[in-house]
């Protein structure tokens, strides 16, 4: 058998090299998993009751493209959360979770060559690892931009070589990022859309984490291109109720952009898509119509805030997020550390370096970190970070 062979050096995933790391060992205690950014808090209850009540849903197709209820209770989302009026029938698309929008979108947007050579997807590093598979599948050179305490968390894409920039077809931005929590601000949008606009490439913004915030509510990039007046196609934004609904197995996320962009991307589904049944979107419409459970799960991750914020405040390096569920922490080596503090506590987390790539004469920017998810409850949170402060950082 042959197989192709654009898959074949990639580096292992997370998840298998950290079992590969940790599982050889025992652990020193009863196991706390702060690894996997899965929400732990509860979900509406209500969303059972919609997902029954329209059960009968499941004996007929699902809309490929999202319901019409679906995709109206999107559109006023969007008009609610950034002021931005969305057509609901041309400007949104339904998606079974955004992973699976992030990875079309290359293959469905982009061009196959660009003046005449092979084209670059700018990414951050550290980095969703889909980007990078995406660009991959696409025939595309996936670009690493380290995002570091330097450059404020949020990568630099002012600073990419020319000649990279004018074969770049399209950038990938987290906001507010997975892992660092740092969140891109109204002026951060606007530079990165002009350079879009001069270099003529799509802005992929993975805005997922975007609910959950201290106090102020981080801008979007479609809402920032509607101020400047940008030609919407241009932006792609990718939204899901994993984190702001705490409902990750409901598989429900939407993309939004202009039509013409849309159009491209709802012709790849026609063929490739896998449609949500349609008795999870109706509960997805309810759940996007509702904001009172998502200021109640943002209270929930302020109070965890607050919580490391007293227990790790004085630990040299420490950023206190502005926004997601992560803590991004500073250690000597990632691997050692997160090795230590499993034999030694129980707790379980990610090596920062597990999460990015080596770029070429650059170290790797997350090799001097842990990822700390702040998913659990806030008793069990408070002893994992408490076991973390005494292994990793003693007085």
């Amino acid at each position: 058998m042959v197989y192709p062979e654009r898959f074949s050096n990639l580096p292992a995933h997370a998840w298998p090299r950290l079992r590969a790391l940790l599982d050889v060992h025992e652990g020193g205690g009863p196991l706390i998993q702060m690894t996997i950014g899965e929400p732990k808090h509860a979900f509406p209850a209500w969303v059972t009751d919609v997902i029954t009540q329209n059960a009968a849903g499941f004996n007929k197709y699902p809309p490929n493209d999202g319901s019409p209820e679906l995709k109206s209770a999107i559109a006023g989302w969007i008009k609610r959360r950034y002021g931005v009026e969305m057509d609901a029938e041309t400007e949104v698309m339904a998606l079974n979770g955004t992973r699976e929008g992030l990875y079309n979108a290359v293959i469905a947007l982009c061009p196959e060559t660009k003046h005449g050579e092979k084209p670059a997807v700018l990414m951050p590093n550290p980095f969703y690892q889909v980007y990078m598979i995406a660009a991959i599948s696409g025939a595309a050179d996936p670009i690493m931009v380290n995002a570091t305490a330097e450059t404020g968390h949020l990568p630099d894409f002012e600073n990419v070589p020319e000649d990279v920039l004018r074969r770049t077809v399209a950038t990938y931005i987290c906001s507010p990022a997975n892992p660092q929590g740092a969140v891109a601000d109204r002026d951060y949008w606007a530079k990165l859309i002009a350079l879009a606009e001069k270099y003529d490439f799509f802005i992929f913004a993975d805005e997922c984490y975007s609910e959950i915030y201290r106090d102020t509510p981080p801008p979007g990039a479609m809402e920032v291109a509607e101020e400047l007046g940008t030609d919407r196609n241009r932006v792609v934004i990718f939204h899901s109720l994993s984190k702001r609904s705490n409902l990750p197995g409901l598989r429900s996320g939407f993309v939004a952009s202009g039509p013409d962009t849309i159009r491209e991307i709802k012709q790849l589904r026609n063929y490739a898509g896998a449609p949500l049944p349609l008795p999870l979107q109706q509960a997805a419409a309810a759940v996007w119509t509702d904001e009172e459970h998502v200021k109640e799960n943002r209270r929930l991750y302020l109070e965890k805030y607050q919580i490391a914020d007293r227990i790790l405040g004085n630990v040299p390096g420490y950023v206190s997020p502005d926004a997601g569920f992560f803590l991004w922490l500073p250690v000597e080596d990632d691997e050692e550390a997160a090795v230590k503090l499993w034999r030694e506590t129980g707790v379980k987390v990610l090596p920062g370096g597990y999460l990015a790539q080596d770029v070429p004469g650059q170290e790797n920017p997350g090799k001097k970190y842990i990822r700390v998810a702040l998913v659990a409850p806030a008793d069990e949170t408070e002893r994992g970070l408490e076991l973390i402060r005494d292994c990793l950082y003693p007085a």
